[in-house]
């Protein structure tokens, strides 16, 4: 392989895992726009998602199909039903207490994975096929070309649902002033158990679609989180733009990282990132200086 081959190799691969990224980072936004918080249990949905796909499909052999669509279902009820037991009573809840909420979650539905699923490692077949497409002497998986695809259509659906529904807006009042929002009739509470049902919905379609490549287990949930907050706070925290963008950043110097220096400093690009970001410009990519 010659070297310009091997670079569009990373950079397939880069791709690749930055779209996985931006996917996390998407659900990190939707909740942040709605609450204000940081919600850390992000990645056990991915990770609930995944699992569940391979349950449903594998187990119970439900078709590819009907599996996608029921593991989302499923996921995203689970998403509303913990924000109803455990955000939706608290009254006046500082921040704080929100993202404490969030890691005890991350650490129950984790502990309910191991319980149902145990500690192995589970994979899920391609959706349509193993066989990689060559392109200029790089290859590339076509559940790759299904990433991208999925990716696309979330981003396209979350422009048309936030611009031109009447729930989309409502979102977005909250997201600009919650107070403001409240006095012109919006039930702030239903839009933040929406942002919960939709964040774990898109975190569930980010598992399915990434197992058949990167496998899935109960713990991967907590690295996937790490790196898609680290891709939101690059983009700006609130900016699904930024967070492809950042995703797709991130990705690449990654893969660039392990096939040019060392795999062993892999998933450390993602935190030293972040720290820069944090240190450098802390609103991000194409964040604002100030949360609206």
């Amino acid at each position: 392989m010659t070297l310009g081959s091997q670079l569009l190799q990373y950079l397939f691969t880069g791709i690749t895992i930055g779209t996985i990224y931006g996917m996390v980072a998407l659900g990190f936004n939707i909740i942040y726009n709605a609450t204000g918080i940081i919600n850390l249990a992000q990645g056990e949905f991915v990770m609930l998602g995944g699992m569940m796909m391979v349950y449903l499909t594998t187990i119970i052999k439900l078709p590819m199909i009907a599996g996608f669509f029921f593991s989302i279902l499923i996921v995203t009820l689970i998403g509303a039903a913990f924000e109803r037991a455990a955000i939706h009573p608290l009254k006046n809840p500082s921040v704080i207490t929100l993202i404490i909420i969030t890691i005890a979650a991350s650490i129950l539905f984790k502990g309910g994975a191991m319980f149902a699923w145990g500690k192995g490692t589970f994979t899920l077949p391609s959706f349509s096929g193993e066989k990689p497409v060559s392109i200029l002497g790089a290859t590339i998986l076509p559940q790759t070309l299904w990433i991208l695809g999925i990716m696309l259509a979330t981003v396209v659906f979350l422009i048309l649902f936030f611009r031109f529904t009447l729930t989309g807006k409502a979102m977005r009042a909250c997201a600009a002033n919650r107070t403001a929002a409240s006095l012109v009739g919006i039930n702030v509470k239903t839009m933040v158990l929406l942002s919960f049902a939709l964040s774990a919905g898109i975190g569930a379609t980010a598992g399915i679609i990434i197992t058949p490549i990167t496998l899935m287990d109960y713990d991967r949930g907590t690295m996937l989180a790490i790196k898609g907050f680290s891709v939101a706070v690059l983009g700006g925290l609130g900016s699904n733009v930024g967070a492809i963008v950042a995703g797709f950043i991130i990705g690449i110097m990654e893969s660039l990282g392990a096939g040019l220096v060392s795999s062993g400093y892999k998933d450390a690009i993602a935190l030293v990132v972040l720290l820069l970001v944090l240190f450098i410009r802390p609103s991000g990519l194409l964040g604002n200086t100030e949360r609206g």
